[in-house]
């Protein structure tokens, strides 16, 4: 595989007509590093790799030479499959997902599900780093969000309120949703799923609100305003228990959101 990326790297160089030393500055590496890379010595970190490929305008897929759609329908199968234990079992989901990235290294789809396996503070400076490289480099623009969104949540835990501001600024305001616009034009049943599914991550993201809002009343030191944000994530939860199933996990709201939307409210209402 060493010798097969470099003959690519090398080619790509070439094609562009740049140097080693062009493409080692922009990498932010030495000259030797990407010789050593051309000459099948040694890899490119697999955190360079989306960089490398963002470069030349090439997908991670073909400086490996594998089959695009094999490739991304595999991942995507991986990466379904980890989804299922990731939040009980981040370390498990952690060593499937780095034994996919030996198999698809550099992939942008496992590196942003890996970073949903980063935690604790021993954890923050890889988290940051491969968000800044998904950052710089991919051309997904869910995927350079979301790593816009998990490197702002790294900097607030690492103290770096300012950074993460900063890195708030970087994300687009979007005043309605791929989802909101399906419920809206679409008819039958291709309008109904998106609506629902809308319907549900709405109620969460209210919820989340309300409890945010609470936060900052009570931060002001005032109890009654607090009291009515929490009085209304409890009457969201009430409202929409036992809503109509429609495909399987259309109960997160009420099974799993909403129940801990409202026991926290509950809980702290007293």
């Amino acid at each position: 595989m060493y010798i097969k990326m470099g003959e690519k790297i090398r080619s790509l160089r070439k094609m562009k007509g740049i140097s080693q030393e062009t493409l080692a500055q922009y990498l932010g590496v030495s000259y030797q590093s990407v010789s050593k890379w051309e000459n099948g010595v040694t890899m490119p970190d697999v955190c360079l790799i989306p960089a490398i490929a963002s470069f030349f305008e090439v997908s991670t897929d073909e400086l490996f030479d594998f089959n695009r759609m094999e490739t991304e329908k595999r991942v995507q199968e991986i990466c379904g499959q980890v989804a299922e234990y990731r939040d009980e079992d981040p370390l498990r989901a952690e060593k499937a997902l780095r034994e996919a990235l030996r198999q698809y290294p550099g992939n942008e789809i496992i590196l942003n599900n890996l970073l949903y396996t980063l935690q604790g503070e021993e954890r923050r400076s890889e988290a940051v780093e491969i968000c800044q490289t998904l950052i710089a480099a991919t051309k997904d623009d869910e995927i350079k969000y979301d790593a816009l969104r998990i490197l702002a949540e790294n900097y607030k835990a690492m103290g770096e309120y300012p950074l993460c501001r900063e890195t708030l600024e970087r994300i687009p305001e979007i005043y309605f949703s791929k989802l909101e616009v399906q419920a809206e034009l679409l008819v039958g049943e291709d309008m109904f799923r998106p609506a629902a599914a809308q319907k549900h991550l709405s109620a969460v993201t209210l919820c989340d609100m309300l409890l945010r809002l609470a936060d900052y009343y009570e931060e002001k030191d005032n109890a009654e305003l607090a009291k009515t944000q929490l009085e209304a994530v409890i009457r969201v939860c009430d409202a929409l228990k036992g809503d109509p199933v429609h495909e399987e996990g259309s109960r997160v709201f009420e099974d799993y959101y909403g129940r801990e939307a409202r026991e926290k409210a509950m809980k702290r209402l007293g």
